[in-house]
């Protein structure tokens, strides 16, 4: 009964260890994390440092910027979508190589961008002027399709 008693306690500890180490993580990342001071699911969290996902734009931001009639291309992600993430590591390199200018709106953490962007699947890549949409493409396209989008719109 006595090494029943300390195997539970060792593992109760070691768990409580993990939890521990995990929040740890989940402060470091946050403390230079582009939304704020908003609660983030975990899947967010885990992108915070991967290089694909750091133009992240905030609802308020992206209003302001369309709104002001200037271009701009939006990628409309969630970082739970599978089809998000086999195309934003395609994605961005073309943006780069391209020398073209992309925002990346998080909607599993602005849902309210689903309707006011009228934002039917992921990934959404959305070109904006004059305040207006003016092209979408959607779902994961293959790299000449996303060539053909930035060609239209350049910087």
């Amino acid at each position: 009964m006595k090494k029943l008693l300390i195997i539970g306690g060792s593992v109760i500890i070691l768990l409580a260890l993990l939890v521990f180490v995990n929040s740890q993580a989940n402060k470091s990342k946050l403390a230079d994390s582009p939304y704020g001071d908003k609660q983030l699911r975990q899947s967010t969290i885990d992108q915070l440092d991967d290089e694909n996902y750091q133009n992240i734009i905030l609802p308020d931001e992206l209003e302001k910027k369309i709104e002001s009639g200037e271009p701009v291309n939006v990628y409309f992600f969630s970082p739970e979508c599978e089809h998000c993430k086999e195309m934003t590591p395609r994605l961005m390199p073309i943006v780069k190589d391209m020398d073209a200018e992309i925002v990346q709106y998080n909607i599993l953490e602005y849902e309210e961008g689903w309707n006011q962007y009228n934002i039917e699947g992921t990934p959404t890549l959305a070109h904006f002027e004059d305040g207006q949409e003016v092209d979408r493409i959607v779902g994961s396209q293959p790299d000449e399709t996303i060539r053909a989008f930035f060609e239209k719109y350049p910087k």
